[in-house]
Order: C-alpha cells, then sequence, then structure tokens
C-alpha cells in the first residue's frame, strides 16, 4: 500500500533550481535510505514533504489519515522540565484519561445498596470503555516505554531528572529523537539520526527501526547504518532522485557497474562525434558541391545525436600515498595506569595502551566515558593527570579535532596547502587536492566561506601532508558525506604514519583500523582486528561470561597484558620474516630467469667452462628457491 508519494516536486531558490522533477512512492513499512552530498537537497525535499516549505511545482499525496514525524538534524528544544517531564507531555491526554479514571474508580467505589443502581451502571459503562481508551493508548505502560526509550537512546536513570535546559546540544537531540520515537507516527522522516549517539544506542536504534510498523525515510551518512536498516536507497544528484533497491552495500555494487557503463557510453560517444567531425573536415577539404552537401547532411545528423553527458570524474582512481617526512621508531606511544578527573570527578582510571609503528587503531566505547580526554592528554592538550604517557623516538603529533582550528580563514584551499609544503609542485598540490575532492575553481574557494565538511576536507589533508608521523583524530567523520569519508578512508590506507582514531563510525572502523581498545568504566581491553573482529570476539567473551565468572587478579591481568604484548611483537616478527622471505624468493626467481636466459643464447654454446658454471648456479640458486618456498610456506600455515 502506498502511503507517500512525490510527483514531479522542483524547487528553486531565486533563480538556482535545488530539485528538478522528482517522483517516487514509499508503501507502508518500507525502509529508505535518502543519500547525496551535502546541498545536494535532501533536507530541502524533508522541508516539502513535511509542508514546511511549498514546491515550485508537482504534487505531494500522503494517505489519509497517516501521521507523519520529523527528527530535524540541527534541532533544539528549550524546556524548564525535567527529561522525564519532558517525556511525559507526549502522554498528557493519556494522563488526564488516567486522572478521570482514578476519579471514577473512587466514585464508583463510594456507591452502596441504597444509592441509584442506574447511575452505578453509567458510570461503570464509563469506566470500561475509558479503560478501553486507556489501554489503547499504552495507558499501563507509557511510564515503561518513556524508560526504555531513553535509556536505549543512552541516558541512565541518574539523568531523568536533569532538567532539559542544563544538556548538552547532543543530548538535547536525542531527547527530540525520543520525543519522536514515542509519538507513534506513521511515516518516520529522521534527518541524521545517529548524530550525537555512542555505538551502543545506534545500535539500539537500528533495532527500533527494523521492528517499527511503519515507513522511515532517513537521510545518513552512517553507511553501516544504512546497511542494517534500509531495504531502498535514493540517491540525489544533479538535481534529480533515483530508487534503487537494497541496502547501502546492494547499492554500491549496482553504482559501480553504472558508473562504468556510463564511462563506457562516454567515450564511444566521444569517438563517434571525433570520427563524425574528422568526415565533415575532408568532405570540406575536397571542395566538390556534393561533398559539401555531404558534409552539411552529416553535420545535421551529428547536431542531432543525443548528448552523453561525462561522468563525473572518480578522486578515488587516484590512489595517492602519504608519507611521513619523518620515520618515528617502533614503538609510538605507551601509556600506563593513567587516570584523569576534574573538580573532584574522576573521568576514567588504570589506562593502559600501546600503540606500534605502522598501526591503526581505533577508540571505541559510550558517550562521556572520555575517549576525547585520552586523546587530547596524548596529544599535550591536557597536562594534569596521573600515571605516564611515553612516545617513542622521533615520535611527531598530529592532532584533529574537529574545530578546524589549523585553518587560516583569509587563505585560499590552494595556498593553505602550498604554503605548507612549498617543495611540491603544482601539479602534485592539485592532485592532492583532487584526491580530497577540491577540483577545477574549487581550489581558490576562501577558506572561511567553505562549508563546515569542505573545511574538514582541507584540514585532514593538511594534516596528512604535515611533518607529523602519529595522527590522533577525533570523529573525523562527523560533518563528512559518503564521498568525502571514502577519500579519507583511502587515503588512511595509503598512510604510512600511524593512526590513533576514536570515531563512532562502524562501516569506517571496519574498513581502516586494525585494532580497537574499547573503553568503558572498567578501563580498556583491547582487541586485534577491525570492527567486525572486535563484535565476533566480543559476542564469544559474552558467552563465556554467561558460562563462567572468573575474578582476575591485578598479577592475572598484568599476566594477560605481557602475553598480549608478546603476541603482538611475535605477529609483527612474523610479518617481518614474511616479507623479507618474499623478497628473497622474488631475487631467486628473477636470477634464475636471468641464467636461463643465458644459457638460451648462442654465444653460450661454444664456451663449455660458461656453460658448466652457469648451470652450476642455476641449480644452486634453484636449490635455495625450493628452501625459501618451504620456510615461506610453513610460516604461512603456522
Amino acid at each position: 500500500m502506498i502511503i507517500l508519494s512525490c510527483n514531479d516536486v522542483s524547487k528553486a531558490y531565486v533563480v538556482d533550481n535545488i530539485i528538478e522533477n522528482i517522483s517516487f512512492t514509499i508503501n507502508d513499512n518500507e525502509k529508505v535510505g535518502l543519500i547525496g552530498l551535502n546541498g545536494a537537497g535532501k533536507t530541502t525535499l524533508f522541508n516539502i514533504l513535511t509542508e514546511n516549505l511549498e514546491p515550485d511545482t508537482g504534487e505531494i499525496f500522503k494517505a489519509k489519515g497517516k501521521k507523519l514525524g520529523y527528527l530535524k538534524q540541527n534541532t533544539n528544544i528549550e524546556s524548564d522540565k525535567s527529561i522525564m517531564n519532558e517525556m511525559l507531555t507526549i502522554y498528557y491526554d493519556v494522563i488526564k484519561l488516567e486522572e478521570e479514571l482514578h476519579k471514577l474508580s473512587h466514585k464508583i467505589g463510594s456507591f452502596t445498596e441504597n444509592d441509584d443502581q442506574k447511575e452505578l451502571e453509567a458510570l461503570m459503562d464509563t469506566y470500561t470503555k475509558l479503560s478501553e481508551r486507556f489501554e489503547e493508548a499504552d495507558g499501563y505502560s507509557f511510564k515503561s516505554l518513556i524508560k526504555g526509550v531513553l535509556k536505549g537512546l543512552g541516558f541512565s536513570e541518574s539523568e531523568f531528572d536533569k532538567p532539559v535546559s542544563l544538556l548538552s546540544g547532543g543530548q538535547k537531540s536525542r531527547v527530540m529523537l525520543a520525543k519522536l520515537l514515542l509519538e507513534k507516527a506513521d511515516i518516520l522522516l529522521l534527518d541524521e539520526p545517529t548524530n550525537h549517539l555512542d555505538i551502543e544506542a545506534i545500535s539500539w536504534l537500528e533495532k527500533y527501526i527494523k521492528d517499527f510498523k511503519g515507513a522511515v525515510i532517513v537521510i545518513s551518512h552512517d553507511r553501516y547504518f544504512l546497511d542494517n536498516t534500509v531495504n531502498r536507497i535514493f540517491l540525489m544528484e544533479n538535481k534529480n532522485l533515483k530508487a534503487y533497491n537494497g541496502n547501502y552495500s546492494e547499492f554500491m555494487k549496482k553504482r559501480k557497474v553504472e558508473l562504468e557503463q556510463k564511462t563506457k557510453q562516454y567515450e564511444e560517444y566521444e569517438k563517434e562525434i571525433e570520427r563524425q567531425e574528422e568526415m565533415i573536415r575532408r568532405l570540406h577539404a575536397y571542395g566538390s558541391k556534393r561533398n559539401i552537401r555531404q558534409a552539411f547532411s552529416r553535420q545535421k545528423a551529428l547536431d542531432k545525436i543525443k548528448k552523453v553527458d561525462k561522468p563525473a570524474p572518480d578522486s578515488k582512481k587516484v590512489k595517492l600515498r602519504f608519507t611521513p617526512k619523518v620515520k618515528s621508531g617502533r614503538d609510538v606511544l605507551k601509556v600506563e595506569n593513567l587516570s584523569v578527573g576534574f573538580d573532584g570527578h574522576t573521568v576514567f582510571k588504570d589506562i593502559g595502551m600501546n600503540v606500534y609503528k605502522g598501526e591503526r587503531v581505533g577508540i571505541i566505547g559510550p558517550n562521556g566515558i572520555g575517549k576525547s580526554t585520552l586523546l587530547k592528554v596524548i596529544a599535550h592538550k591536557i597536562t594534569d593527570y596521573g600515571g605516564t604517557v611515553n612516545l617513542g623516538h622521533y615520535v611527531n603529533i598530529g592532532y584533529y579535532d574537529q574545530e578546524q582550528t589549523n585553518l587560516d580563514s583569509e587563505s585560499t584551499v590552494i595556498d593553505e596547502i602550498w604554503d605548507y609544503n612549498p617543495e611540491l609542485n603544482y601539479y602534485d598540490i592539485r592532485t592532492m587536492l583532487a584526491q580530497f575532492l577540491f577540483n577545477g575553481d574549487d581550489m581558490y574557494k576562501i577558506i572561511g566561506d567553505l562549508s563546515g565538511g569542505e573545511k574538514s576536507r582541507l584540514s585532514l589533508l593538511k594534516l596528512m601532508t604535515s611533518k607529523a608521523n602519529f595522527l590522533l583524530m577525533d570523529e573525523p567523520t562527523n560533518h563528512l558525506d559518503i564521498d568525502s569519508k571514502e577519500v579519507l578512508e583511502d587515503s588512511l590506507l595509503n598512510y604510512d604514519g600511524t593512526v590513533l582514531v576514536v570515531s563512532h563510525d562502524r562501516y569506517f572502523l571496519n574498513k581502516v583500523v586494525n585494532k580497537i581498545y574499547d573503553m568503558s568504566s572498567d578501563g580498556v581491553f583491547q582487541y586485534l582486528g577491525n570492527y567486525s573482529y572486535y563484535l565476533q570476539k566480543k559476542a564469544e567473551l559474552d558467552e563465556t561470561d554467561e558460562e563462567v565468572t572468573v575474578t582476575k587478579t591485578k598479577t592475572q591481568l598484568n599476566a594477560e597484558k605481557k602475553k598480549e604484548r608478546e603476541n603482538i611483537r611475535d605477529r609483527q616478527q612474523r610479518e617481518k620474516t614474511i616479507k623479507k622471505l618474499e623478497e628473497q624468493i622474488e631475487m631467486h626467481e628473477n636470477k634464475i630467469s636471468e641464467l636461463e636466459h643465458l644459457l638460451c643464447q648462442p654465444s653460450t654454446y661454444d664456451d663449455k667452462v660458461l656453460i658448466i658454471d652457469l648451470n652450476e648456479k642455476l641449480n644452486t640458486f634453484k636449490s635455495e628457491l625450493e628452501i625459501l618456498y618451504t620456510q615461506w610456506t610453513e610460516i604461512l600455515e603456522d
């Protein structure tokens, strides 16, 4: 059943068209992801669907009786109530109904045998009808529903009495999301709902959306979230909208094939245009009336050929390797018994971690656990702490904190990078900027005029081209659209330094990091893999904990940490040995090929001494190669 549709909708601001002739339908219980670059018109479309904005042309249809709920991206709430009392405003009618039922119950209870029985029956009938309405409106469960949603979105019961006016912007957004989820809308429009949520809260929201008995359209740059919630993707691009069946990963597969086909069509179109134009030039050059008539005829046909637009350049084809100007030692960071507190409040305590050269380490954990504080301690932004934080030899820190304080707002994009890297030429700078999606005139924009996402991209590029060889990054994918996130991921995968990143972007963590530290009130626990590996191991540990609970002593914990360090050293040594063996195998194979080539030369045939010498060397290299292959296979199978 179609419950929402859009037919040939267009909208322009002054003379700039934002969206053109957009059409789609949404069925009941359908979950749709709305994606596109920042500025593509996604929020404009939401405002039209909610009737907050009039379209210039087109029609919007919403099924009769269907309620629509809308969560804005940058929403705010002003209230003097506590969180719980603010949530109770949703159930104002239910609470009034409950009060009425209490009054009726008291009145019915006061009746005696001598009172008017007809009046009693009328009261009983009214009470029954009100009770049914009360039950249908979740009257017996609304308080537990409120608690469940608030806890799911990351609020503890101790915070329920906290005034809304004292909450941070992120907490207020979570309150607004909680209210929306409880308002029983039939169609939910969610604009970046995972902003300000930690991983645990995002997982809870995913389950809520999957179980939601209604339609959902969600604008999100969280690809992992989209994969887990939606069954259709709407792509907004070049002012139009195109629908794809499936989740985000399925969309990307289809999109890749589509782009390859468009590129091929464009190349064929260009070849045909070039061929026809060459024929027209030749016919004109011949000069006869017949040839000129043919030339005009071909030109007329050429003008009628449908133009094929050039596909947008794929910056991901340019694989740049970012190499720090100074190489660090093997040991990059060692943290022991680290504790931080402010005004008598402990943020975290007894934190221990090790980071080694070339590792890409992710830090995860609930909001408020101290992840950003930990980064600031390592970056020397906070100096009042207990324990030790030791950096290795030649370690230069680069710190990214989302505020882009390292950018000169008066400078241009190209000058900001070039002034920082004067040894590079124009082509190098242009290539780097293109990799970070600054193409054409974008390179000459004033930084103060850039959007938040553009500033983030430029700040990240500046950081990666600096003298830093140890990058500390606090939520680097915030404010980035999907294309920008993929650029950052590819750049970090091709970065030769070391990375320590705080992030709740699970897709990013899965693709980029090779070690995870999970922060909790009990400290940190290390997982030697990406986010999928973390989930797998955590599930295994949870199962073990259910079977048997073991209280570990400090000695046992230290022994485990020591064993973990030994495992890391063994793994790194194993990787070095494999690399060395592969280099020796390649050298032997090249030498064998060279000797076999020499033995085939006619000039070698007459020199028996040379032939014997070459054969002996060939046999020696082949024997050594066999031994190297055996060693290489044994290590891989170990």
